[in-house]
């Protein structure tokens, strides 16, 4: 059922500390373009940017002039807008996936945990995408800058 070993007369199995040797020098990496201060191309780190699609909203004129989550006094007049997902402070670019248009805004509020949409815009915003009228949009949102820094 099992066959028998094989001994090659006069051939002897590498020694523990030549594995280990052979072993680091194979699986370890070695990164000579950072002793140099360069980094190649291939290892700059690339820009990525987070994107969510799902339903947006506008807020009710009852909030206009109440606090936000962020402190901030919220105003029906500036681009802001609420989501659950993205830090407070995060700029996001809203486009509305029924004409296109889109607009940038700012974070600084949060919604109703058992909201499903992606954001709750303000009436500007709202009025800029079109969707007034609607109630409701189908969007794409895209982080473009998070906390102030690109």
């Amino acid at each position: 059922m099992f066959e028998k070993p094989v001994f090659i007369p006069g051939h002897r199995l590498p020694r523990p500390g030549i594995i280990f040797l052979l072993l680091l020098f194979f699986l370890c990496p070695v990164n000579l373009h950072a002793q140099k201060g360069r980094v190649p191309a291939a290892a700059a780190p690339k820009k990525t940017t987070r994107t969510f699609y799902g339903q947006a909203s506008f807020y009710a004129n009852k909030f206009n002039g109440r606090k936000t989550a962020s402190g901030e006094i919220f105003d029906q007049k500036k681009f802001t807008c609420a989501c659950n997902v993205l830090p407070l402070g995060t700029r996001i670019k809203v486009t509305n996936l029924r004409n296109g248009k889109s607009v940038l805004v700012k974070v600084n509020d949060r919604i109703h945990p058992k909201m499903r949409r992606v954001v709750d815009l303000t009436r500007a915003a709202a009025h800029a995408l079109g969707f007034v009228s609607r109630g409701l949009t189908r969007v794409k949102v895209e982080v473009v800058d998070k906390n102030g820094v690109r």
